[in-house]
């Protein structure tokens, strides 16, 4: 029975969390901490499998926390619990770490729980630590400091599992309702739930061209590019795919077959 440790310096959140789980009996309750002293000493008790950690706490923020939890040998699982907006949910979805928004739905809590589970079962807690890892960092950085950092590496959730994608392997993006697809050099292609633009942000700038709203592309994946009706264009890969061209960025694509392009 997974071991699950709420940390939350809410009493009546605690109380909830604890509430939700004990309708849940594959699930155990093994502490509830108001701060990360607090959880320490918990966890040195009964290490836990999950934390849910909320991310708003005085005296120690719950990034610092999470910071401490990723550097373990044996790191748990780590949900976050959090009252952000839409904006900065991106970068949980970018680095496939799983979060709760207050108040806490029960289904989007049986969906944390099932990754968490299935992540469990696969022995992935150190690949997810060091995404989280790299998503602290991020969310460190000194205001002013710039942009974060291009990304040389994805985590992705997939089904079941997660999978470390190097982002030089990424041929070309597409939009997929709440996913984005990603098509790989080696044929592979993987669902990753973030969006388009929160991926786009975090990609180097001239590695990809944006043909449509609903796609990127590596310029050298880029064959040729066909007319298909009146301000209809198409754009046709390497792979065999073709990919839509809105007329906003059919003058960049032209410009790859220009001299010099």
């Amino acid at each position: 029975m997974p071991r699950v440790l709420i940390v939350d310096d809410e009493a009546l959140a605690r109380s909830n969390l604890q509430w939700a789980l004990a309708e849940r009996p594959a699930w155990q309750v093994c502490g509830l901490a108001a701060s990360a002293a607090e959880a320490r000493v918990l966890m040195v008790q009964r290490p836990p499998d999950v934390v849910l950690l909320d991310i708003q706490m005085p005296r120690q923020h719950g990034l610092s926390f999470a910071a401490e939890l990723a550097a373990l040998p044996e790191p748990p699982l780590v949900i976050f619990v959090t009252a952000h907006d839409e904006h900065a949910l991106a970068a949980f979805e970018v680095h496939a770490l799983d979060y709760l928004l207050k108040p806490v739905d029960d289904e989007r809590l049986d969906q944390a729980l099932a990754r968490a589970e299935a992540l469990l079962l696969q022995r992935q807690q150190a690949l997810q630590a060091e995404s989280l890892a790299a998503f602290v960092r991020e969310q460190a950085a000194p205001a002013g400091s710039g942009a974060p950092p291009a990304l040389s590496q994805l985590v992705v959730r997939s089904v079941g599992e997660l999978v470390r994608v190097a982002v030089a392997d990424v041929r070309w993006l597409r939009s997929a309702g709440n996913y984005v697809e990603l098509h790989l050099a080696d044929g592979r292609q993987l669902l990753h739930r973030a969006t388009l633009s929160a991926l786009e942000a975090r990609l180097a700038p001239g590695d990809f061209l944006r043909l449509h709203r609903t796609a990127l592309v590596r310029p050298g994946e880029i064959t040729r590019l066909t007319v298909e009706g009146d301000g209809v264009y198409s754009a046709h890969l390497t792979d065999g795919h073709t990919v839509p061209v809105s007329e906003r960025h059919v003058a960049a694509v032209r410009a790859l077959f220009e001299p010099g392009g």
